[in-house]
């Protein structure tokens, strides 16, 4: 058999495994998962108690705690209809 087709087979059937032992690692990862809910157990990803931290909203680093509906309702909010300076 010519080197090409054997070096495409060979690709393809590593390409199969690593999809099949991807999917088997998934469904054993919810199999686990689905076990210990079942049993009142916290789930593996809940472990590690970690919180992202707050993304600011704006470039000067404010947060926003509420939705805004029209421009300029906030005193710290600049105005998008002037001119740059």
């Amino acid at each position: 058999m010519h080197p090409d087709i054997l070096r495409e087979l060979g690709s393809q059937h590593t390409r199969e495994m690593l999809d099949r032992a991807y999917k088997s690692k998934l469904a054993r990862t919810a199999n686990k998962a689905r076990r210990a809910s079942r049993h009142g157990l916290s789930r593996p990803d809940d472990g590690d108690g970690f919180v992202a931290p707050a993304i600011p909203d704006y470039v000067d680093g404010s947060f926003c705690d509420t939705p805004i509906d029209e421009p300029g309702s906030r005193p710290d909010q600049v105005s998008t209809t002037g001119h740059a300076a």
